[in-house]
């Protein structure tokens, strides 16, 4: 499995505390385990963690991680 990061996404990484990031990052190389929902009226998939959402689209072996944000931002 390959993963890709979005700038938008690393750049949200960034901005988060090194705890933080290290969470969602261990979730995130852990994919498809963890609360993972496809997305409704558009495609990709959503993962949670805690109170933020990852959201990311797989095509293969290759996960394309398009956006971390916090819950109720990263659906706009």
């Amino acid at each position: 499995m390959y993963i890709t990061y979005s700038k938008k996404a690393i750049k949200f990484l960034e901005k988060q505390t090194r705890e933080t990031s290290k969470r969602i990052v261990m979730a995130i190389e852990k994919l498809p385990i963890g609360d993972v929902i496809k997305l409704q009226g558009e495609e990709g998939y959503r993962l949670r963690v805690g109170t933020f959402r990852v959201i990311f689209d797989r095509q293969g072996v290759i996960i394309d991680i398009i956006d971390i944000d916090n819950r109720g931002q990263v659906y706009k």
